[in-house]
């Protein structure tokens, strides 16, 4: 035993990890990149959602309230509801890219229209 204690754990400690590694499966690039596109595809379902779900609420609140500061009864609940879905639903059409939103069609900074012609 000439070797010092210290000298002696290291090298434990190294043979350890080599043994560790050797037995741990490897992560594979496929794997990683699957789950990297499930969070992805997490985190787009939780913001279209969650755009349609404000609309609808937006629309219910602003519907309460003009039923309870008018008096107009459930009709402004119902129809704001309605309207709030129709808006919650454009929102995610819009989010997913299916709707063109009011700059791409006016040809603003989110478009690749070119004005060369001058018009």
């Amino acid at each position: 035993m000439t070797e010092e204690p210290e000298e002696s754990l290291e090298a434990r400690l190294k043979r350890l990890g080599e043994d560790i590694k050797s037995k741990r499966p490897d992560v594979s690039d496929g794997a990683e990149r699957r789950a990297e596109e499930s969070r992805k595809g997490y985190a787009a379902a939780m913001k279209l959602s969650s755009e349609f779900i404000a609309g609808i609420v937006v629309g219910a609140f602003l519907g309460y309230l003009l039923d309870h500061f008018a008096g107009t009864g459930p009709w402004g609940m119902i129809v704001l509801l309605l309207l709030g879905f129709c808006a919650g639903v454009l929102n995610v059409l819009r989010s997913a890219g299916v709707v063109a939103t009011t700059d791409q069609r006016k040809g603003g900074p989110g478009t690749d229209k070119k004005d060369g012609d001058g018009a």
